[in-house]
């Protein structure tokens, strides 16, 4: 049962609309039985941030409740580092025993044979049913499903609704109106721009999310290089001139990673900022929701929209203790430690029964997410993605707003990066 010191204890509990109403639902979702597992796993995950950490607690103090035997020892590893720590642990072996998997790393992470397939595991589980087929095709390879769903990234905007309310601006809805409402919100005499734009560590899937939205692919159906030369120069050229032309980010930008973005957003440097469901608790710490900022649909490029659906796995990487991992990584699946999840960080549930319920849906901060639900993309998946994002699309994109390349350069060298790494 979900143990809480009542709305007053959070302040994004008002915001979010999460009461204690129906925080102790166990007949909501079938409940696994108590185990009497007797184990020390531990877990490696790349959260960040001040509420990512305060979820993380209680779904711990959750998890003990249940599983009293089993001890998780977590250890975080920073994003940028994440693989690099994977890698060299599958070849030293030295694995975790369990481990949060992204669906851009996956097919890596299976090509070195660093995970545990769980697919009969999760076939016979008895809450598999509340996950749609979409939520395990990112965690499926040649048949095998390697991951239980913890929670789902759902791509939007915030931005400054006081700001724009005094202005007379609507919430942007296409890249076209996007750029002038950061032209209009942009006075740098008084440090104020109006656009944070990520071209930091992690900006990489923003600038492939831009060409997409303007209509060239990455890859095809069958894996094969993809991408249309003459719209990746369009696509990189507009979301490049962000800073180099119209000056509406701020000059920090090529080095901004998410905790200067965000910050730079709740601290009132920038009008609008891209991130997902993930960071709301964080940002109404700062900012009251529904006033001062609020969130909306990420803008629809000239061909497709530019939101995306990203959900992040747990998973296995080695045979040792694995019932006692399984009770780990399932255990995410479950409504109460979604819920507590979600109240702590704003991360939106991987489970289509938890995300219809009415504290979700009936909830206007939430209106975005669940309307972008019914159209968001999957982030390009193939061995190699991972690498050639951060090692080729960043540099390259970050070469163009400090002066040391051209768009068209950098376009022709993200293609042939693209082309060696799937080749």
């Amino acid at each position: 049962m979900l143990k809480h010191n009542g709305i007053s204890r959070r302040d994004f509990l008002k915001a979010a609309g999460l009461g204690t109403a129906g925080l102790t639902l166990a007949n909501y979702l079938p409940a696994l039985a108590q185990s009497d597992l007797q184990a020390t796993i531990n877990y490696w995950h790349h959260f960040t941030s001040e509420t990512e950490f305060q979820g993380m607690e209680r779904v711990m103090e959750l998890f003990a409740e249940k599983y009293p035997g089993i001890t998780v020892i977590q250890e975080n590893i920073p994003n940028a580092d994440f693989m690099a720590k994977f890698t060299s642990g599958v070849l030293a072996g030295e694995r975790a025993d369990t481990t949060m998997i992204s669906v851009a790393r996956l097919p890596d992470m299976v090509a070195m044979n660093g995970l545990v397939p769980l697919t009969d595991r999760i076939n016979n589980w008895e809450l598999k049913e509340y996950f749609p087929d979409n939520r395990w095709d990112g965690i499926t390879v040649d048949g095998e499903i390697y991951g239980v769903p913890a929670f789902t990234f759902v791509d939007w905007a915030y931005y400054r609704k006081d700001w724009f309310d005094e202005a007379g601006l609507e919430a942007p809805q296409t890249f076209d109106e996007f750029l002038e409402a950061a032209i209009a919100m942009t006075d740098p005499e008084q440090g104020r721009y109006g656009f944070g734009m990520r071209a930091g560590d992690g900006g990489q899937s923003f600038v492939i999310a831009v060409i997409e939205a303007f209509g060239s692919p990455i890859v095809d159906e069958n894996g094969e290089p993809a991408i249309d030369r003459d719209i990746a120069i369009e696509a990189v050229r507009w979301y490049s001139e962000l800073y180099t032309v119209h000056k509406v980010v701020p000059e920090s930008a090529p080095s901004d990673s998410y905790r200067q973005i965000m910050e730079a957003f709740r601290t009132g440097q920038t009008a609008m900022v891209w991130h997902h469901t993930g960071s709301l608790a964080e940002v109404s710490a700062d900012l009251e929701p529904g006033v001062e900022f609020m969130s909306a649909i990420r803008p629809h490029g000239p061909a497709q929209p530019s939101a995306r659906l990203s959900y992040l796995y747990n998973g296995a990487m080695k045979e040792d203790n694995l019932d006692a991992a399984w009770a780990w990584i399932s255990f995410w699946g479950e409504l109460d430690p979604t819920i507590a999840f979600l109240e702590e960080t704003g991360y939106f549930p991987a489970s289509a029964q938890v995300a219809e319920d009415p504290r979700i849906t009936d909830n206007e901060m939430y209106a975005a997410a669940v309307e972008t639900l019914s159209f968001g993309s999957l982030e390009p998946n193939f061995v190699g993605y991972s690498g050639w994002t951060t090692g080729v699309v960043l540099p390259e994109f970050q070469k163009i707003l400090v002066g040391q390349t051209t768009v068209e350069e950098a376009v022709d060298a993200m293609i042939a990066g693209l082309e060696d790494a799937v080749s």
